[in-house]
């Protein structure tokens, strides 16, 4: 039996903070979020407050038992601007109207309907289950179980199909189908009468949808035993046709096309940049004095902490210590996104000054934390969901970063300069043999940049440029 004794042992361990740990939080925040955030913090801690003008501060007794609580330069506050405004004015909300969503127009439609009541609720069930782009994307034998256990409806899948059809006939057409090739055919089915290239297209999704999808269009000109023209007069029918109904529904309500709100602006007039942190929703932040009174008529109600109350001066004093690290760290972050965009404004000059993309200098998320003498983590929280507004248009700070690539001379040149010369080329290519990642590395090589197939294919993959192959046209 092996013996128990006890044993020193000296470690050296590295824990972050409440504070640090709050601030890391804060500086992956974007404005949007940040303002919520701190609502969020204002409704959890009674101590911390908005702060809605400029007041002077009231000294404080200068005996007191809590007074590293009390003291005027102790008291932190934070503002984001200069309240420079009338107290008169008010702030006028930005209402916005929001139009009426695909589901509801639907549910619209089908009171015209001569549906009884069961299909009703089984068409709105169905209706419910149409995602954004206008696809049903689920089965039909799983919404038939979801229907028997929400509404105590017994449906059979081929009530549900009958249904379905029914609400296919809607507007916009296309709406409901299962795949690609039935929401295309749905739509072609639509017209009242079919020309000679809107059959011959009607065939090729119906027998030959794969091959369509894969462009193997001599095959299907020698199958079909048609001419080019007609091939290509068939092919422009399809092109026609939407492959997502549901976007061409107005709604408001999606979220397909999100706002941004920039973090930063930056305006450039005669030669000057003028860089700004957006703050004008983020309140201003201060401690409620208030409950530094309360615990000030605990403590001198006896001079000293009684056994009563010395529970509640404890809340308070941990909600105090709460709000100073709150605003410390609104203000460290304040001034650590300041510092970064302002490296990376000294890094990318002349991009910033006119917006041109081939000014763009390689830059990676070392040479802003060399720069700002931050860690690379730091720079990396502090780009990611971040957005600059400047006037040539709103740009996320990640588009700024970018590797560098060397040229024959030695010359260190972004990568972006290597997408644009691959999408001009792109662009200026002959549809019908369209440019091979091969050929597109051989140009490259010969305007002096050394470059590998696979990197061409990656780059091109980034800019949403597909293959040769599929970029071929008749």
């Amino acid at each position: 039996m092996s013996a128990i004794n006890q044993r020193q042992v000296q470690k050296l361990l590295q824990k972050l903070s409440p504070q640090q740990i709050q601030m890391i939080k804060l500086l992956e925040l974007p404005t949007i979020q940040l303002e919520q955030r701190i609502k969020q913090e204002i409704e959890e801690n009674p101590v911390l407050e908005e702060e809605p003008s400029e007041e002077q501060q009231e000294e404080e007794p200068k005996e007191v038992s809590v007074d590293e609580y009390f003291a005027e330069d102790d008291t932190p506050r934070y503002k984001y601007h200069a309240n420079n405004y009338s107290p008169d004015d008010q702030k006028r909300p930005i209402y916005l109207t929001e139009g009426i969503s695909l589901q509801e127009s639907l549910i619209q439609q089908l009171g015209f309907k001569n549906l009884s009541d069961r299909e009703m609720t089984i068409a709105k069930y169905i209706i419910g289950s149409i995602d954004d782009d206008g696809y049903l994307r689920r089965d039909l034998a799983s919404i038939t179980d979801d229907i028997a256990f929400s509404t105590g409806i017994e449906a059979t899948e081929n009530e549900l199909e009958k249904i379905l059809h029914t609400i296919q006939r809607l507007e916009p057409v296309g709406i409901g189908s299962r795949n690609l090739k039935e929401c295309l055919l749905l739509q072609l089915d639509a017209l009242p009468e079919l020309n000679p290239a809107q059959k011959l297209a009607h065939k090729i999704l119906t027998s030959y949808f794969d091959e369509f999808t894969k462009k193997h269009y001599e095959k299907l000109i020698s199958r079909l035993s048609v001419s080019e023209d007609e091939f290509r007069h068939a092919i422009d029918e399809i092109v026609r046709l939407s492959p997502k109904p549901g976007n061409l529904y107005s709604d408001d309500k999606s979220t397909a096309q999100p706002y941004i709100t920039p973090d930063f602006t930056l305006d450039y007039q005669n030669g000057i940049f003028d860089l700004k942190l957006n703050s004008s929703n983020i309140p201003d932040l201060k401690i409620n004095r208030r409950y530094m009174e309360m615990i000030r008529s605990m403590t001198q109600e006896s001079g000293t902490e009684s056994e009563s109350n010395r529970e509640a001066i404890q809340f308070v004093k941990n909600k105090i210590d709460s709000a100073k690290w709150f605003i410390s760290a609104i203000r460290q972050r304040h001034d650590t996104l300041m510092r970064t965009m302002q490296a990376i404004l000294d890094y990318q000059r002349e991009y910033f000054i006119d917006g041109d993309q081939s000014k763009l200098r390689p830059m990676i998320l070392k040479d802003i934390a060399d720069a700002t003498k931050l860690d690379v983590s730091t720079i990396s929280r502090v780009v990611n969901s971040k957005y600059v507004q400047t006037q040539f248009g709103i740009i996320p700070l990640k588009q700024l970063f970018s590797e560098a690539m060397q040229t024959d001379s030695g010359e260190e040149v972004s990568s972006y300069e290597i997408k644009n010369i691959l999408s001009e080329c792109i662009e200026k290519e002959d549809k019908h043999k369209p440019l091979t990642d091969e050929t597109l590395m051989d140009i490259l090589n010969d305007k002096g940049y050394k470059i590998a197939r696979r990197t061409v294919a990656k780059y091109r993959e980034m800019l949403g440029i597909p293959v040769a192959r599929l970029r071929r046209q008749i």
